[in-house]
Formats: structure tokens, C-alpha cells, sequence
């Protein structure tokens, strides 16, 4: 029993002896897992703060900059105030470049139908600033290079409208517009170099040589003698949504010298009737040429002066078809002093512009023009044998979107009777081919 006893009492000893020992490397290990944890939590918490001082330091030094570049913009814009104009400026760019041949050239420089291929480009720069709800301001720079094919043909109207032979970068318009809407006064009021076409016979559907018609019969009537850009003034009025009235003022002979003599007056009405419920313009316009002109059959009188009348129209028809008429008249007694060799009466064209969604085309046109043009009467009688038959033009184009910064138009002209038929070599039928390639950006 007692060696029973002993080996129970040993057993115990024993027993606790291991239990004492296992729970301490137990306490041990789960302290040690403690330590390692709370050694993680430490250094994640210092990296933290660590982030922290770097973020507030660089916080301190980039708006101690800002302020400091905020004071240097505030001096600048003191010092320049054009640095605060270009904010919010918009600017557009913008490239042409065509490329014709034509058959039975008949310039007067020309051997008797000959065959002539040439090219010519151009390029827009524009800038549009506005100004809150009361005006804007806008700049258009341009050059170019080329006469294409025009200087080899003898004709009333030329074959294209885009071709800009001067290499210096000039300003065309630069203006500023302001309106009185705001006061309640529907009125707008512009001045500064203008391009008067912008404001009247104008047309939706050939009125923009770098996207429509080349020709200069569709781009406007060529018996509206209008100037180049020059110094004036255009006031707008509109009658709610229905009816808009522009009148325009020039210097005629666009040199800027006694800007008040021989100024060009032009007036024009537009009616928006909403005829099928589709956009639809209706222009009627009439016009004065101030300069000293000649009358054709009694050259002591030198001092005559030009007026005329026109109209232009257009017409959407459903969502794919837009038609457009335009016609003019002029004094066909008198012509522009120095200005040609010969005067026009009257004039129309007539077409229509195709969208390419019928061909699963949505952003490409369709556009096929006709029209004539009528030498004045008593140009005719003042020269002996001249025959001036009515001239007559047809175009076909085609604007294929390749992007939305590239289109490319193949364009056909057809002339019928060129200069009334009276060109000295030759008047055979003239057709001219090209094709046009227009950049923006």
C-alpha cells in the first residue's frame, strides 16, 4: 500500500508537474502571438501617421503654391487683361483641298479646248468668345493657295467658290455682336470687318462652299454685287419665331479710305411659315451699291448707280430631302466701274440635298444643283455680234463622312453656252471634275 501510495503521490506530482508546465508554454505562446499582433498594429499605426504628415506637408506646400500662382494670376491678368478673354475661347480649324480638271477649258490664255488640271487649298481659323447672355466676339483668319481651275475658264459663274490665292494670313471678319434681349428688346446688334453673305441669300442647303456646292451660282446669286469683307455694320430684328428682318451696311470698295462714300445697303426679310411642320426659309432682299458705275450705252454717264432684288428660299420636305430656290435681277443698264467686261440681269438656280440615310449612310449628302444665268440686255447691245445666250450650270456632289474630322466629295460641273457663247476660244460644253477633301478640327 505504501508503495501504492507512493507511485499515486509520484503520479500527481508528475501530473501537475506537466499541466503546469503545458499551461505555461501555452500562456507563453499566446503572449507571444499578443506581442506579435500588438508589433503589427503598432507599425501600421506609424505608417498611418506616416502617410498622414507626408499628405499635411504636402497639402501645406501645394496651397502655400497655389496661392502664390493665384497672385501671379491675379497680376498677370492685371497686367494682361487678354489672359482672362481666353478663358472659355473657342477656337476651330478647319481645311479645304480641291483638286479639278476640266475638259474644253476656254480661257482666254487657253489653246481651244484644252484640257486643264489643277488644285488649290485653304485654311479657316476661327475664334468665338462669348459673353455671358449679351454678346460675343469673333475672329476669322484664313489663307490659301491656288486659283484651281477658274483662271482658265471664261465664264459668267466660276466652278469654285473655295479657291483663295494668297498665301499671307489675313483676317476676314472680326467683329462683335451685341444683344439687346436681355433688356427685352429682340434686336442684335453687329459691327466690326464683316462678310455680309452670312447675313443675307443666305440658304440651309447652298450657302457653305466647304461642305455644299463649289459653284458660285449655288453659293450665292451672282447678280447681288456684293463686296469683300470689309467695315460695317448689321442689325437683326426678330419677330417672335416666325419672321426675321437683317440689314447690312458696308464700305462698297472695302478700303477702309472715306468709309461713307459708296456704301453698299442690303435689307432682307425672312419668313419661317413651318410649312409641313418642317424648317423652311423664305428670303426676299433687295440691295444698293453706292460706287460710281457706267451706263453701257452712254459712257459720259459714269456716276450711275447698281441695285437689285433676290430671293432664296428653303424647303425641308422629310427627314432625308431639302429643296432650295434662289433668284436675282439687277439694273442691267449699268455696270461697276473697272469691274468686268460684261453685266448680268438675271439669275436662279434650283436643287436638292440628299441625307445618306436612305443608303444606310446617315451622315453623308446627296446634293444636285441647276442653273442660269442671263447677260444683261443693253450689255449686249453695246458690242457688236454678241450672241449672250443664257449660261447654264448643273452640279452633282457627294459628301462621303469618312470621321467626324474628315469628308471627302467627289463634284461634277456641267456648263452649257459658257459666257453666253461668246467666248473667244471656244464655247463648247465645259465639264469639269474634282474632288474635295475638308479637314476639321
Amino acid at each position: 500500500m505504501n508503495v501504492q501510495r507512493l507511485f499515486f503521490l509520484s503520479g500527481c506530482v508528475l501530473f501537475m508537474s506537466v499541466s503546469v508546465v503545458f499551461a505555461q508554454e501555452t500562456i507563453d505562446r499566446q503572449l507571444i502571438d499578443e506581442i506579435r499582433s500588438l508589433r503589427k498594429t503598432v507599425e501600421s499605426q506609424q505608417t498611418r501617421i506616416d502617410e498622414l504628415e507626408r499628405h499635411l506637408l504636402k497639402q501645406t506646400e501645394s496651397s502655400g503654391q497655389n496661392d502664390l500662382d493665384s497672385r501671379i494670376d491675379a497680376k498677370s491678368e492685371e497686367k494682361f487683361p487678354a489672359l482672362k478673354v481666353m478663358e472659355d475661347l473657342q477656337m476651330g480649324i478647319g481645311s479645304t483641298m480641291i483638286i479639278q480638271g476640266t475638259h474644253n477649258a476656254n480661257g482666254d490664255t487657253q489653246s481651244p479646248k484644252e484640257d486643264v488640271l489643277d488644285s488649290s487649298y485653304s485654311m479657316d481659323l476661327t475664334f468665338l468668345k462669348k459673353f455671358d447672355d449679351y454678346g460675343q466676339g469673333f475672329v476669322h483668319l484664313e489663307q490659301g493657295n491656288g486659283q484651281g481651275v477658274e483662271d482658265e475658264l471664261k465664264v459668267f459663274s466660276n466652278v469654285n467658290r473655295d479657291a483663295d490665292d494668297d498665301n499671307n494670313v489675313r483676317a476676314t471678319e472680326v467683329w462683335y455682336e451685341h444683344y439687346l434681349n436681355p433688356q427685352g428688346v429682340p434686336l442684335t446688334i453687329t459691327f466690326g470687318k464683316l462678310d455680309p453673305t452670312a447675313y443675307i441669300d443666305d440658304n440651309a442647303y447652298a450657302n457653305d462652299e466647304a461642305a455644299q456646292f463649289l459653284g458660285r451660282i449655288f453659293r450665292n446669286s451672282p447678280v447681288i454685287e456684293f463686296p469683300d469683307n470689309a467695315g460695317g455694320i448689321r442689325m437683326g430684328y426678330a419677330f417672335g419665331e416666325r419672321i426675321e428682318i437683317n440689314a447690312v451696311s458696308l464700305d462698297a470698295d472695302t478700303d477702309w479710305e472715306d468709309t461713307f462714300d459708296g456704301m453698299f445697303h442690303t435689307a432682307q426679310i425672312n419668313i419661317k411659315p413651318g410649312f409641313l411642320n418642317r424648317e423652311g426659309n423664305y428670303r426676299f432682299l433687295a440691295w444698293f451699291n453706292g460706287q460710281n458705275h457706267t451706263k453701257w450705252l452712254d459712257a459720259t454717264k459714269d456716276k450711275e448707280k447698281g441695285y437689285g432684288l433676290g430671293i432664296s428660299f428653303d424647303q425641308e420636305l422629310n427627314d432625308t430631302t431639302g429643296v432650295f430656290f434662289r433668284w436675282g435681277w439687277q439694273n442691267p443698264e449699268v455696270y461697276l466701274n473697272a469691274a468686268s467686261d460684261f453685266s448680268l440681269e438675271q439669275s436662279y438656280s434650283l436643287g436638292a440635298q440628299l441625307k445618306g440615310t436612305g443608303w444606310n449612310r446617315e451622315n453623308d449628302t446627296l446634293g444636285i444643283a441647276f442653273g442660269q444665268i442671263f447677260a444683261s440686255g443693253d450689255y449686249k447691245n453695246s458690242g457688236s455680234e454678241l450672241k449672250t445666250n443664257p449660261e447654264n450650270h448643273l452640279e452633282c456632289y457627294y459628301s462621303y463622312k469618312v470621321n467626324e474630322h474628315l469628308s471627302i466629295s467627289p463634284d461634277l460641273h456641267v456648263i452649257w453656252n459658257p459666257y453666253g457663247d461668246d467666248a473667244v476660244n471656244g464655247t463648247s460644253t465645259i465639264v469639269v471634275g474634282g474632288m474635295r477633301v475638308q479637314m476639321d478640327f
